[in-house]
């Protein structure tokens, strides 16, 4: 069995992050374990729908509560293939940066980057001042992938859902599992 932490914060793109739960959803042998901020609740029943947070935690084999700070995947003990922050909040980002580990998102962050597991963090602010981009440096040189959530046109997208569908799938095929890529690939 892999398992995958997806966690999904209060930035915008929360489309990106049920989508990325919906495709882990069919791959075979794949447990997601799920956290999602208080704010992630309120930007998926805006962005998404009302019952969007239900539906991400349907679609998920185990959800933890962000203030669990005892969960399973607080622990380095805890295999994991990876974690996908999805979105990732400039909170989020500055609070892994900074090794503050006050609530679950970011306890599992920092366990993911302290036993070098594959952490893909889709960063989602612009204009993005100094400060982000120093946090996001911090973070890369910490080991994590920072994954900004900017389209690619050459796939010639016809929907917000071709783009959210290549952008999810972009995301898990960094954690480099067996089945990737997910997305389409560019063929020259």
């Amino acid at each position: 069995m892999t398992r995958v932490v997806v966690a999904m914060t209060g930035a915008s793109g929360a489309a990106i992050g049920l989508r990325v739960l919906e495709l882990l959803r069919t791959l075979p042998g794949m447990q997601t374990h799920l956290v999602l901020s208080a704010a992630a609740e309120r930007t998926l029943a805006h962005e998404v729908g009302v019952e969007a947070a239900e539906r991400a935690r349907m679609l998920a084999h185990v959800a933890h509560a962000i203030d669990d700070i005892g969960a399973s995947i607080a622990s380095g003990s805890f295999a994991s293939a990876g974690m996908l922050v999805v979105p990732c909040s400039m909170h989020s980002l500055g609070a892994i940066a900074a090794g503050i580990a006050d609530n679950l998102i970011v306890r599992a962050a920092d366990v993911h980057l302290k036993e070098r597991r594959r952490l893909v963090l889709m960063t989602r602010e612009t204009p993005l001042h100094l400060g982000h981009l120093r946090n996001m440096v911090a973070v890369t040189e910490m080991g994590a992938i920072v994954m900004p959530p900017v389209p690619a046109f050459y796939n010639l997208p016809l929907s917000v859902d071709d783009i959210v569908d290549q952008l999810a799938a972009r995301a898990i095929d960094l954690l480099g599992m067996p089945g990737s890529p997910l997305a389409r690939e560019w063929r020259g």
